[in-house]
């Protein structure tokens, strides 16, 4: 039985009282579903609910008469084992061996789909992660967002929801300039701009531009006159570093549905038409020469200026014009993870959703993250020695590879600073959270193995749940049976880190029942009924490990 079927055994029951007329309620104050939730203590029960609490006012009894009066009825049900009263009124539930023990067939045939469900079905999301500016190689903290907004767009798929994963490409602005001149500057063996960018990657670029220039037959942009040869430099080298980003983020398991470009925004008219739209709305006034939106009518600090004095569109424009473009491609959700730097957008933001008329927090959402501090040998690690001043994706991946640098950066809410050991990611001891978990799948894998060596196998007709009544066992079922919640839960609350925390507590189920509990009979022992439930049982980790891990972008391995 697992808490779907215990929540509509529960629902049941009150309706069954009501019809009886032993609980004065009408219908349509029963509730739509009851919640079950495991006891922090697991000697209460198996499952627990507090539905007798929240129904007793209504009903006009007190909280433990309501609670006896279902746990009557709940007893008979089949698969239930015992009910008990605690404190005020709560139900805590203990399930029959055999019932609870069947979840381990059911994970063992949903396969895959073991975890996934419909609770953010009908949902179109658009998800905007990374987007870092194509001047130099991604640094950690765009790496922390590659990891948990992959998570992220994973699991919420796993919950139902149709997602696109967005890129959003800065090629408009100073930054661009600056970008440019230090890759001129650099291919004529000058030093960088003061405002400029160093690091060896400037020069490798550079000397990229330069060779394709060749290669075209074009003149060499050194001897051309400094303005034409930047603009050289901007196509060739934005296109260069760009492609170098997007090969990074392949390599660490990240590819985007769409890159969309700054400057299409300015380009297509999409900011006069965006401007046009909230002047409509009303939102819009003249002050000093600028054109501003009136923000502060939505709860931001200061209203904002969207076009200049001079007639250039302020910074502000382009994120207006780019989320009603989102909106207007059909996405019902637009979510956008940005560094701890940016926590002064998201007042604004929210203005500008709500002056679209939109609902701020559900229609636009926005995910801060905090800093990442790598340290070695105890030390902050501060520089690359490609980029020059900053850590970047490459170099933590040098240092751990994909899997310890997707999971250590994905384990961990997103809105607090994190320190990652560099020299604990790379030892293969339970120390380090990655290889804890995926030496729990791994030994999924040998014990199955040797199962097949002994002759244990799956056989669906002998299957008896029953037999798979010791304690470790019950507690391994019951961290099996929470994995569609915690999925659901992440989703809901945009908080993939909940799956990692939850693997890591399930392989420490694991590992307790693997040295309890034997798979394969002892000497000369005969294979018995509980041989072969346990091994449903392992299959059935294994399963969830393998499927955990896979909404974290990480592998789950068969041999460590």
């Amino acid at each position: 039985m697992n808490p779907t079927q215990l929540s509509l055994a529960l629902s049941a029951a009150l309706a069954a009282a009501v019809t009886d007329g032993e609980l004065a309620l009408d219908a349509d104050q029963l509730p739509d579903a009851v919640h079950v939730e495991r006891p922090r203590q697991r000697e209460h029960g198996d499952w627990a609910t507090n539905i007798a609490l929240q129904l007793a006012k209504k009903a006009g009894v007190p909280p433990r008469q309501l609670a006896e009066l279902l746990a009557a009825r709940l007893r008979s049900t089949e698969g239930v084992a015992s009910v008990d009263i605690a404190g005020p009124g709560f139900l805590n539930i203990r399930l029959e061996a055999g019932a609870a023990g069947e979840l381990a067939r059911t994970i063992v045939d949903a396969g895959e789909a073991y975890g996934r469900g419909d609770a953010e079905a009908g949902k179109k999301v658009n998800l905007e992660f990374v987007s870092a500016n194509p001047t130099g190689p991604i640094h950690i903290g765009g790496v922390r967002w590659a990891a948990v907004g992959d998570s992220l767009a994973r699991v919420l798929e796993a919950a139902g929801a149709e997602v696109t994963r967005e890129y959003y490409f800065n090629d408009h602005g100073a930054q661009i300039d600056r970008f440019a001149r230090s890759l001129l500057a650099r291919a004529k063996g000058e030093p960088a701009p003061e405002d400029g960018y160093g690091g060896q990657y400037i020069q490798e670029i550079a000397d990229a531009v330069l060779a394709d220039v060749a290669a075209a037959g074009d003149p060499d942009p050194r001897t051309l006159p400094d303005a034409e040869a930047q603009e050289v430099f901007r196509a060739i080298g934005v296109d260069r570093m760009f492609g170098e980003i997007k090969a990074a983020l392949h390599g660490f398991g990240v590819d985007f549905d769409v890159f969309f470009h700054e400057d299409a925004l300015h380009e297509s008219g999409a900011v006069d038409r965006a401007v046009a739209r909230l002047r409509e709305a009303g939102h819009v006034f003249e002050s000093d020469g600028a054109t501003w939106l009136r923000t502060t009518d939505f709860g931001d600090d200061k209203d904002r200026v969207i076009i200049k004095s001079d007639g250039d569109a302020a910074y502000i424009a382009g994120d207006i014009a780019y989320y009603l473009d989102k909106r207007e491609r059909g996405f019902d959700e637009v979510i956008i993870m940005l560094g701890a730097d940016h926590h002064g957008y998201v007042g604004r933001m929210m203005a500008v959703c709500a002056a679209f008329g939109d609902e701020p927090g559900r229609n636009l959402q926005i995910l801060i993250g905090q800093l990442v501090n790598l340290l070695r040998d105890g030390e902050p690690l501060r520089m690359s020695k490609r980029a020059g001043t900053v850590v970047t994706l490459e170099d933590l991946v040098d240092a751990v590879g994909v899997d310890a640098a997707r999971y250590s950066l994905a384990r961990s809410s997103a809105d607090s600073s994190i320190d990652i050991d560099l020299d604990l990611l790379a030892r293969a001891t339970n120390e380090n959270p990655v290889f804890y978990v995926q030496y729990a799948h791994a030994r999924t894998v040998n014990v199955g193995v040797n199962a097949a060596a002994h002759g244990v196998v799956r056989d669906a007709a002998t299957f008896d749940p029953s037999t798979l009544a010791h304690p470790t066992e019950s507690a391994l079922l019951g961290a099996l049976t929470e994995f569609p919640r915690v999925v659901a839960q992440a989703a809901a609350l945009r908080e993939p880190h909940r799956v990692a925390r939850y693997l890591e507590a399930l392989a420490g189920s694991y590992h307790k029942w693997y040295g309890e509990c034997r798979v394969t009979p002892l000497g000369d022992e005969d294979v018995a009924p509980v041989h072969s439930a346990r091994l449903w049982l392992n299959d059935a980790t294994r399963q969830v490990l393998a499927n955990g891990l896979r909404l974290l972008g990480v592998s789950a391995p068969e041999r460590m």
